[in-house]
């Protein structure tokens, strides 16, 4: 019989995660008072028919319980918006949001890119939820994306000659 490995320590598993380099998105909603927030950097598109999005939302974060059931927009940051990612991820006065004008959900004006989401379907994910987004509407812009990784912001250069052709 194969020996049983014991899970690793929370702190071990997340130090090795961090060596994956991974871009940075606000998630916004319409909270009960108005436009709300979170940052995330576990998200991913997971389907282009039908357009999906997944973003991973702690069990214990404030956004948690409205994002299963309102739509969303998940806002690629740019590296000039680092003060958006840590006002979003709980540094008091970091920067104050600006919204975008018209938009259908709270958006950020001028990410990198933005997605306009309705809930899809959750998942249980451990500590976290699997919420996987419908996108409905999107945009993106030019300009070096906002990173993470080693537990540090940093960015990641626009190339240019992009791949957008192969997607």
């Amino acid at each position: 019989m194969p020996e049983t490995l014991a899970p690793p320590d929370p702190g071990a598993l997340r130090a090795c995660m961090s060596r994956f380099v991974t871009g940075v998105t606000v998630v916004t909603y319409e909270g009960d008072d108005g436009p709300r927030g979170a940052t995330i950097n576990s998200f991913t598109s997971v389907s282009a028919e039908p357009p999906l999005v997944l973003v991973s939302v702690a069990r214990w974060a404030r956004c948690h319980d409205q994002l299963l059931d309102r739509p969303f927009c998940v806002n690629v940051l740019g590296r000039e918006q680092e003060p958006l990612a840590r006002q979003f991820a709980g540094t008091p006065d970091a920067a104050a949001p600006r919204w975008a004008p018209g938009s259908g959900v709270p958006r950020l004006d001028n990410p990198l890119a933005w997605a306009e989401c309705v809930p899809w379907r959750s998942y249980d994910g451990g500590d976290h939820t699997l919420v996987l987004g419908q996108v409905i509407a999107l945009g993106h812009r030019d300009g070096d994306a906002l990173t993470y990784a080693w537990s540090r912001f940093g960015s990641a250069v626009e190339s240019a000659d992009g791949v957008e052709h192969l997607i």
